[in-house]
């Protein structure tokens, strides 16, 4: 079975079509990129031939490279891994630079027109093929998304389109697809200069412009060729590289090599002709693949994201448990959240609360939802009154009836959901899955309310739903096996990311991000500047500091659920000097940023506008102070043993969902590929060193477990120690 099939029609154009069998959207191989080349070599070398189209057989055209391959390319390289990717990375520059050529001499005389036409989304290699061709077409398909996201997950665009879209855009127009790795839709696509033409049907209009006779030399082929917005050397260009390099080390704080890989890349690469450029970008293409940063992204971000999302934990003997009615009881920003996203799925969804008010206005979330996306262009009105259709809102449990999930989501008083798990169970049938939407209680105490605790499990959404891509699913210790589908199937269709974890206080995501929070707070305590916590967090790739993190959560949410743990842990509760920092501030009114004043002071819009100066006056400044490494170390460890802890205990059960859960439900420094990767990154036996160092001067909170010691002395990782061969990256 081949992925490219080859024809050429009556007026001589050849039509080269790209469809990987048995995949849903095209990803390109090594094989893929042989059998593409053989055409290409058939099309210049026959005389009828007048010109070529590229197209796809699917409804898109391609999801980029599969990264798979790239893997498999590092590990396969042998002794010399470096010469091994680049020669693999400058072949299949060959290819696409025989098309970019096209047959033509080196005076830029004779050759053959070849055209992209994109039925659909066109990402990564998808882009960086058709930027070889002479003129991109694209369908009129709002739908599909055009763009370079390799950034996204760890790595830049090394098939070419970096150099390519710097030298058709300028490096300030490129900046946003290579740099944020933005995807716009194809009309957009063509106001920005990613594609040439927006056609009701590409592949047609390909074709006439084919047979049109036109100019297909590229314009970096041409004698007097200029950069947009000028070269490095140029005054104009040399602000904009200033620039450039400025926005990516603010933004990056220098721990993502990909970033800092790219930029170099465009601006040694913007010094020389095309030829050498190419040769630049695959030099720092393979500097960025041989990066255990990137690899543990890849395989994070990418490889174990897409296995979750695919049902890799799924019980395998259930069969398809896709949600056809779906209820919520409680219509607060959760409730809502989950209503919204429910029902942009094709989910029917019942919204109930205490009161027609309260329901109405969880239902209207998703009214003004729609409303912004109408006013940006990302939706239309028929689309709103279409999702919106979808959701009853009422006080009434007989609106349940036919319902298959139910997901409570009332406050987090047990007594509270025990009322409303009975309440449920009086309206559904005998099939219903009951879920509840706790971030701390446990799950198999709630269970006890159920009639039916095998049908009873924990859906944990992160705030806010529309936004956060994680979904943490709990099993109680009575869940049952079609609960476990039924979640996962749930997730599934509202296109989010499930993990599967086991009952435990703060479950997975919570357990971990507590102690991080925890952290900061006890070091403002110490005498430790908040600056320095706040910036030491964001300079290990943490999105944001654990003072900010706890404002934007809240403070008396802090407070509440220290209490309830101190109430359950009793003599062994371990954060009393954390409690002294956060009642303090509870005291004074200081609830964080809902009320415009926490640890950071704000304006009256609601905007921080800096660390609040009573935190100095109430804990002045120490006089021996850590420095930056002890700060990073402190609030890494905190949260990287819990997940070495969860695994021990039998929390996590997979070692893929600890650290893709990390990254997407809080946020854990997206750059080292999660918490147990991190470890794999700097070994085990180094990160047991550390923890002894830290566990010495500041307690027994940071006690290197038995599980992370034994691996130092086996000198064994995550990765080879838990992970199957089918799950290994």
């Amino acid at each position: 079975m081949t992925d490219f099939t080859y024809s050429v029609d009556a007026d001589g154009v050849a039509t080269i079509t790209w469809d990987v069998p048995r995949r849903s959207m095209n990803v390109m191989s090594l094989a893929g990129f042989q059998e593409l080349d053989a055409h290409i070599d058939i099309a210049l070398a026959d005389d009828s031939v007048k010109g070529v189209v590229i197209t796809s057989a699917k409804k898109d055209f391609a999801g980029g490279m599969d990264l798979n391959v790239i893997a498999r390319m590092r590990d396969e390289a042998g002794d010399d891994p470096a010469r091994g990717l680049f020669d693999g990375v400058m072949s299949m520059h060959a290819i696409l630079r025989k098309i970019e050529r096209a047959g033509m001499d080196e005076r830029n005389k004779g050759g053959k027109p070849i055209a992209a036409a994109l039925p659909g989304t066109a990402l990564g290699i998808g882009l960086e093929l058709p930027l070889a061709c002479h003129r991109i077409f694209a369908a009129d398909n709002p739908k599909a998304k055009i763009g370079l996201p390799e950034i996204m997950v760890g790595i830049f665009p090394g098939g070419g389109g970096t150099t390519r879209l710097v030298r058709k855009l300028g490096a300030m127009g490129a900046s946003q697809f290579l740099l944020e790795g933005k995807l716009v839709d194809p009309r957009r696509a063509k106001s920005a200069g990613l594609i040439d033409e927006v056609a009701e049907d590409p592949v047609a209009a390909a074709k006439d412009w084919v047979l049109s006779g036109p100019k297909i030399v590229k314009p970096w082929d041409e004698k007097g060729y200029k950069m947009p917005g000028g070269a490095p050397y140029h005054p104009a260009g040399f602000m904009t590289f200033l620039g450039a390099s400025a926005m990516v080390n603010g933004k990056t704080k220098g721990v993502y090599p990909a970033a800092r890989a790219l930029l170099s890349a465009v601006y040694e690469g913007a010094l020389v002709p095309f030829d050498a450029a190419i040769r630049i970008e695959a030099r720092w293409f393979t500097h960025v693949l041989l990066n255990p940063s990137s690899s543990a992204m890849i395989r994070a971000l990418f490889i174990n994201k897409e296995a979750l999302e695919k049902g890799a934990v799924r019980p395998a003997d259930v069969p398809d448990q896709k949600v056809r009615k779906l209820g919520i009881i409680g219509a607060g920003m959760m409730g809502a959240g989950i209503a919204l996203v429910s029902a942009q799925a094709g989910i029917e969804v019942v919204l109930i609360d205490q009161s027609q008010e309260a329901a109405d206005k969880g239902r209207a979330y998703t009214q003004t939802y729609m409303d912004k996306g109408i006013k940006r262009g990302k939706t239309t009105e028929d689309k709103k009154v279409e999702v919106l259709s979808r959701i009853t809102a009422t006080t009434d449990y007989a609106a349940l009836k036919g319902c298959d999930l139910v997901i409570e989501a009332v406050f987090e008083d047990p007594a509270i959901k025990a009322e409303v798990t009975q309440q449920v169970q009086a309206a559904v049938g005998p099939d219903c899955i009951i879920a509840t939407n706790t971030s701390t209680l446990p799950i198999t105490d709630l269970a006890r309310a159920a009639d039916r605790a095998e049908d009873f499990i924990g859906i944990h959404f992160f705030s806010p739903v529309e936004k956060m891509l994680l979904v943490e699913i709990i099993k109680g210790k009575a869940t049952g096996d079609r609960a476990v589908a039924k979640a996962l199937d749930f997730v599934r269709q509202i296109r989010k990311t499930p993990i599967v974890v086991n009952d435990a206080r703060f479950f997975y995501a919570n357990r971990c991000i507590i102690p991080y929070l925890n952290e900061g707070i006890r070091m403002v305590g110490e005498g430790v500047p908040p600056a320095l916590i706040e910036n030491a967090a964001k300079l290990v790739g943490m999105p944001l500091g654990p003072l900010q993190l706890v404002d934007e959560t809240s403070i008396d949410l802090g407070v509440k659920i220290a209490r309830a743990t101190r109430a359950a842990m009793g003599d062994a509760y371990p954060d009393g000097a954390v409690d002294e920092v956060l009642f303090w501030l509870a005291d004074q009114g200081r609830m964080g940023r809902k009320a415009r004043a926490g640890f950071y002071a704000y304006d009256e819009a609601g905007k921080r506008t800096g660390l609040w100066d009573g935190l100095a006056a109430q804990y002045p400044q120490a006089s021996d102070q850590p420095d930056l490494s002890e700060v990073q170390h402190r609030l890494l460890f905190a949260q990287v043993l819990e997940a070495v802890r969860a695994l021990e205990d039998g929390v996590l059960m997979d070692i893929r969902e600890g650290d893709v859960g990390a990254i997407l439900g809080w946020g854990f420094a997206p750059w080292s590929g999660g918490p147990l990767s991190w470890l794999d990154m700097i070994g085990a036996a180094r990160a047991v060193g550390i923890c002894d160092d830290l566990a010495a001067r500041h307690g027994p909170r940071f006690a290197a477990p038995a599980l992370l010691r034994e691996m130092a002395e086996k000198g064994q990782t995550f990765y080879t120690r838990f992970a199957p061969d089918a799950q290994a990256a």
